[in-house]
């Protein structure tokens, strides 16, 4: 892609961009008690790191920052340049609440006027 520019402007835009990942991207996947920064997140996997994701299989937890967003269990994973590429098989999002073992209906008013007479 940028084969035109000299190797010390290609590796400081590479080092630009790889900061600029680090610095925007809050997503972590959660094994127990070993966290990993996601690198990509797409609707069949993600991405991490090549070095030490090596071992990350089964029941895993996705979180933005503190906040935890989905479960997903982990069936393959493939080496691929500077990132390994995940597969998983289901991904869940958490919910915030309790189910309901009701119908909530499409319409709720905000309040009730009292009828004065």
């Amino acid at each position: 892609m940028y084969t035109f520019l000299p190797e010390a402007v290609r590796q400081g835009l590479e080092d630009a961009r790889k900061a600029a990942l680090r610095r925007k991207d809050r997503l972590s996947v959660r094994d127990g008690d070993a966290t990993h920064r996601i690198r990509r997140l797409w609707d069949g996997g993600f991405a991490l790191d090549l070095k030490g994701s090596d071992k990350l299989r089964g029941h895993v937890d996705i979180y933005d920052g503190p906040k935890h967003l989905y479960q997903c269990l982990v069936v393959s994973a493939v080496a691929d340049d500077e990132e390994r590429v995940f597969e998983f098989k289901w991904l869940t999002p958490v919910a915030d609440r309790p189910a309901a073992d009701f119908v909530h209906p499409d319409f709720v008013p905000a309040g009730l006027l009292e009828k004065r007479g």
